[in-house]
């Protein structure tokens, strides 16, 4: 969980216990100037929640590594390399495979904007078909419940609820700010501005996939963030529909135990904000002002 100022992240140790780290965000994203414009902010927050996101995952993997006999840390160059190659992959998979499978359809397409618009549609079937493959997985789908978990916790922050399980089990699985949304937006984001550019030779075309990811994150992030804004109004809510969709493929009923981890971060990170509550409706939402995000 991330607010303003403060970040931590819970989980479920082998022997069962809570393992919790938090620490102050004091990067000059969150404190600079610069770092509050619009679209600058996205691609900047972005890049640091992937850097928080990646530790965070690195110091889960070493908890859960703690239960092996000849206990191994997952740690410097070699952590840091596996997750560039990741990036590498990911960039590759959902933007240059599908520019490539394109400019191989292109002989049978004489339209520029039909061939952005192809492209576009082949990024989204392999994004979607990515998240439905792995999410088969008995590992990630146990991952799915917890991002459940911590919808079900901010939903029930958000809307003034006592933070513990059994009043935050009836909440949604769904959430305006979530990520996997964010992906969404991503593609059809690409989708126009790359139509902007019409159909210049393969090698443009690979640039500016490339090129261009920091300036389609930026804009995609204004829009997440516009639309967490409005989101009571139906017709924000129409426009973000078919992302509130897709978290259904990455979200899955959580049971008492995630709840409780989602519950910890969250209560952290509003301590650490100095945000006061107690477990009763009309004090959390009196005092609601910090805003939160998983």
């Amino acid at each position: 969980m991330r607010g303003a100022h403060h970040m931590a992240v819970a989980v479920r140790a082998p022997d069962g216990r809570i393992e919790l780290l938090s620490e102050p965000l004091t990067s000059p994203i969150y404190t600079s100037r610069w770092g509050k414009l619009p679209f600058i902010r996205g691609v900047a927050l972005l890049w640091d929640a992937l850097g928080l996101g990646t530790r965070a995952l690195l110091w889960s993997a070493n908890i859960a590594l703690e239960e092996e006999e000849e206990p191994q840390q997952i740690e410097g160059a070699s952590a840091w390399g596996m997750v560039a190659v990741s990036l590498a992959l990911g960039i590759g998979l959902f933007f240059i495979v599908p520019l490539f499978i394109t400019h191989w359809l292109d002989r049978f397409i004489t339209s520029p904007l039909v061939s952005n618009l192809i492209e576009g549609l082949i990024r989204l079937v392999m994004l979607i078909g990515y998240i439905a493959i792995i999410g088969r997985m008995e590992d990630v789908q146990r991952v799915f419940a917890y991002h459940g978990a911590e919808h079900k916790t901010i939903n029930a922050f958000e809307d003034g609820a006592p933070l513990t399980p059994e009043h935050v089990r009836p909440y949604s699985l769904l959430h305006p700010r979530c990520g996997t949304g964010f992906l969404l937006v991503v593609v059809v984001v690409s989708i126009l501005v790359f139509a902007l550019l019409g159909r210049p030779a393969l090698p443009v075309r690979l640039a500016s996939r490339i090129l261009l990811i920091p300036l389609i994150a930026g804009i995609s992030y204004e829009f997440i963030r516009w639309s967490a804004r409005h989101s009571t109004n139906r017709w924000v809510r129409l426009l973000i529909w078919p992302s509130l969709m897709l978290q259904k493929l990455t979200t899955r009923e959580p049971d008492d135990q995630m709840l409780d981890v989602a519950i910890v971060a969250l209560k952290t990170v509003l301590a650490q904000e100095g945000v006061e509550w107690h477990e009763s409706r009309e004090t959390v939402r009196s005092s609601q002002s910090v805003m939160v995000q998983s």
